[in-house]
Parts: C-alpha cells; sequence; structure tokens
C-alpha cells in the first residue's frame, strides 16, 4: 500500500510517498480503507519537533530519540472497512467509518488497522468523507476540555483562537451544550466563526478582550497567548481557564494559579475516551458540529498539506484524500 512516510525531523519535505506492507486485522481489529485524512498540528509538531514552550526536551523522547518512531503519521481518518478481525461483531466489510489514531498515528496510508472497540464509529451520513475525517482531532480536544471544565447550559464562553481546527470546533460545541460564545479571531475570519454560531466576535487586531470589562465563566485558549496573569481579570467568580495550547510552566502551575481568586486553570492532554468518541458520532449526526476545511490535497501533495499547516494561518482542517 502507499503511504507518506518519513524517517527524518524537519521541512515538509523529509515526507514522501512509499509503498509499504499492508497491514492485517488482528483479533479484534478492523481494516479500514482510507478515504481521507488530515494533516494537524499535531503531525506538524511530531515532524519538525516545533515544540510549545518549555517542551523541546520532551519532543524526542515522545516520537523518537534518533529518528521517528513511528513513520508513519496522521491521527484522524474516514473512510470504510475492509476487513475485520476474529471477535469483531461491530462492524462489517463495507461499512463507513471515522476513526481516531491520536497519539499512535499511522492514519496517512491507504489502510490503518485498529481496534474495533476502540475510537471507531459510524460515519455520520450528514457529512462527506472529508469533513468526517475532520472530526476527531478538534472535537475530541473539546469534549475532554468541556468535561474536565464543567462546563453548564448558560455559561459565558470565550474562544480565543476561534477559526482553527480545535477553535471551531470549541464554538460549535459549546453553543451546542447551551454556553453563550464569544469568539476571538482575525478580522478575516470574522464571518466564518460567526456562521459556526458564536453569539459575539471579536477582531484581535482592533480589540484586547481582556481590556473590555466582560467576564466570562470559562475562558478557551487555543492560540497560547492567554495565560492566567492576562486574564484572570476576565474569569467571571468560579471561572476557569482551558489551556489548550500553553508552554511547560503552564502545565506546571496550573493546580496553583487561580486558587486566591477561586479560578480554575485545567490545562494537559486531552484524553480521549470512546464513549465521548461515540457521543460526537451522535452529535455530527443531529448537525450540531460539522468541521471547518480549510482545504483539501491529494495524497501525493500531502508535502503541500503540511506547508498549509505550519503557515499558521489555516482556517479549520487540511485534508488530504486517498482516491475515490
Amino acid at each position: 500500500m502507499r503511504a507518506a512516510v518519513y524517517e527524518q525531523y524537519g521541512a515538509p519535505e523529509v515526507v514522501s510517498i512509499r509503498d509499504v506492507p499492508t497491514p492485517t486485522p488482528q483479533d479484534g481489529e478492523v481494516l479500514i480503507r482510507i478515504r481521507a485524512t488530515t494533516v494537524s498540528t499535531g503531525d506538524w509538531r511530531a515532524r519538525s519537533l516545533a515544540m510549545p514552550p518549555g517542551f523541546g526536551p520532551f519532543g524526542r523522547l515522545a516520537f523518537g530519540l534518533r529518528r521517528p518512531r513511528q513513520p508513519i503519521l496522521g491521527t484522524e481518518l474516514s473512510g470504510t472497512i475492509e476487513a475485520i478481525g476474529a471477535g469483531v461483531h461491530e462492524f462489517r466489510a463495507g461499512d463507513e467509518v471515522f476513526a481516531f489514531a491520536d497519539a499512535k498515528f499511522g492514519c496517512h496510508a491507504e489502510l490503518r488497522c485498529l481496534p474495533a472497540s476502540g475510537l471507531v464509529a459510524r460515519k455520520p451520513a450528514n457529512l462527506s468523507f472529508e469533513q468526517a475525517a475532520a472530526l476527531s482531532f478538534g472535537g475530541m480536544t473539546m469534549l475532554s476540555f468541556f468535561r474536565r471544565g464543567a462546563l453548564a447550559s448558560g455559561e459565558r464562553v470565550l474562544v480565543n483562537g476561534a477559526s482553527g481546527t480545535v477553535g471551531s470546533a470549541a464554538v460549535q460545541l459549546a453553543r451546542h451544550f447551551g454556553a453563550e460564545v464569544t469568539a476571538v479571531c482575525s478580522g478575516a475570519n470574522v464571518d466564518l466563526v460567526r456562521a459556526l454560531g458564536a453569539h459575539r466576535v471579536i477582531d484581535y487586531t482592533r480589540a484586547d478582550f481582556t481590556a473590555s470589562g466582560e467576564r466570562y465563566d470559562m475562558i478557551v485558549d487555543t492560540v497560547g497567548n492567554a495565560g492566567y496573569s492576562r486574564v484572570k481579570r476576565s474569569l467571571a467568580e468560579h471561572g476557569r481557564l482551558l489551556v489548550v495550547l500553553g508552554g511547560f510552566l503552564d502545565l506546571l502551575l496550573a493546580p496553583l494559579a487561580g486558587r486566591i481568586r477561586a479560578h480554575r486553570v485545567i490545562a494537559g492532554p486531552a484524553l480521549a475516551r470512546v464513549e465521548e468518541f461515540d457521543r460526537l458520532a451522535a452529535i455530527a449526526a443531529a448537525g450540531a458540529f460539522t468541521p471547518v476545511i480549510d482545504q483539501t490535497y491529494p495524497l501525493e501533495r500531502i508535502v503541500d498539506a503540511h506547508h498549509r499547516v505550519e503557515t499558521g494561518r489555516k482556517r479549520g482542517s487540511v485534508v488530504v484524500t486517498l482516491g475515490a
């Protein structure tokens, strides 16, 4: 089968298309023929070792000391079940599905084996393969953070960086859960974010949300520039700051930050749960969450997809397609 492979860290050009062995589903696994996948910020960091502040020394520990431990990137996919292993009863060949490999990667290929009882679900019929491929990274990140932050209906939520993969998911999911959503993005993305359901949109090039005097029950920082010291006066009593993107110091100080003001800072990796993956599928099937697609590339142009992600200017997800 064909796959996008990288054997050294560096620029997008370290990725190339090669023939690799075709996987065989083991007991309890499904073999998925991939129709679409994405190049995410997680793929960019694993390829380039461009880590958030303070995490630089941990990059090679996570991904491989001398060379990449997993040479095929890609955290999410959509496609059809090609074959099933012994003991699989949830799926049959031909089922249309989407799946999340998370930190195990391996989705930039024509085929991928995954546990049937894991993060695999039937593709919502109202979504294309391209849209379904982009469900998991942003959707699972925000379901995890909203659970940890105990988001409640009627709360005031501000999303900093509302036009990216995670930010656009945060806006839609917060709205779905009954929150009043204020979104922060550039002027070029105001119309997009408003169309996602934000009640109010702030153009950060014209206004600083921390200087407005408005207070929020929850602030979601997907950019990494809204640390607690900056936003503490914008948090209401018992407010929560969700640090989706932050440095090592943010993670280290999260348990202590905000205690004097009865605030909570929630940081650290999003932990994917099977029950939340099934919930994500149901939310998408109901039309409450539709991933935003920035650009779509064929597998043969995956280097261009990496370049697009590396600009930091994408809106939503960059999708890669693999045949019909």
